[in-house]
């Protein structure tokens, strides 16, 4: 039985890769940072699809000893932690000379050193085991850009390098380190969206469509199985076609 912490799992795409891990049969630790009346409905939720434990886990990512203490209360809950999915994350978009100092910090400071100190954390943990898996929840835009999200954009592209770095420093330790990327998203975010700019949306993606929280949660579920061991370093799009390669 493996024992996964997936952060900011209490709504969307980290609540879908929660619930994917639950049917595979991987204990969990449900993280929230705000909502834990939602996390406590996720956590039902994997219970009822099969985890044979889940546990449900608040902290503030953006500050590092919160985040580090995350993953030692999963191991210690869990008895162990072998898959890490970092997925947590804000958006605080505007323009760039809009953009003020705090709107930049908050992003960065979640969405990029927070998963510099758990996946730092975790990766000891890993390298006593001698297996791992690390899979980083990034974003298209941190490949193709967006205007009004310099600090989104360039935390989720710092996420990339990060992944490939990681990934050779552990490789012969039977850890590996992933990312997926995202595209557009089914979402509570896309759902409050002008029909205009879905419209504009969909004009750009291949598929035709956007995507599920399920879609993305599969891919992450295979790279976190035995079935992945020999991929590495990698960042897979699951964005309908979207990203050009």
């Amino acid at each position: 039985m493996r024992k996964a912490l997936v952060t900011g799992s209490s709504r969307g795409i980290g609540k879908a890769i929660a619930l994917e891990l639950a049917r595979r049969g991987y204990a969990l630790a449900v993280h929230y940072a705000g909502n834990q009346a939602a996390a406590e409905a996720t956590a039902a939720e994997a219970k009822s699809l099969g985890a044979p434990q889940v546990v449900v886990l608040g902290a503030d990512l953006s500050n590092p000893q919160a985040a580090q203490k995350l993953v030692a209360e999963a191991h210690a809950a869990l008895g162990g932690l072998e898959v890490l999915v970092n997925n947590a994350g804000i958006t605080r978009d505007t323009l760039l000379i809009r953009m003020k100092d705090e709107d930049w910090d908050a992003v960065i400071a979640t969405n990029l050193s927070a998963i510099f100190h758990t996946t730092r954390e975790a990766i000891k943990l890993m390298m006593r085991a001698k297996w791992g898996r690390v899979i980083n929840i990034t974003s298209v835009v941190g490949i193709l850009g967006n205007p009004g999200q310099a600090n989104y954009v360039a935390a989720k592209a710092g996420l990339i390098g990060f992944t490939k770095a990681v990934a050779k420093e552990y490789a012969t330790r039977g850890i590996t380190v992933n990312a997926v990327a995202p595209g557009f998203i089914e979402s509570d975010m896309t759902a409050k969206l002008p029909e205009a700019v879905v419209a504009e949306y969909l004009r750009q993606i291949p598929a035709g469509r956007l995507g599920r929280p399920e879609e993305v949660a599969k891919a992450v579920a295979f790279l976190a199985s035995e079935d992945a061991a020999y991929i590495t370093g990698q960042t897979l799009c699951v964005d309908g076609g979207l990203t050009p390669h």
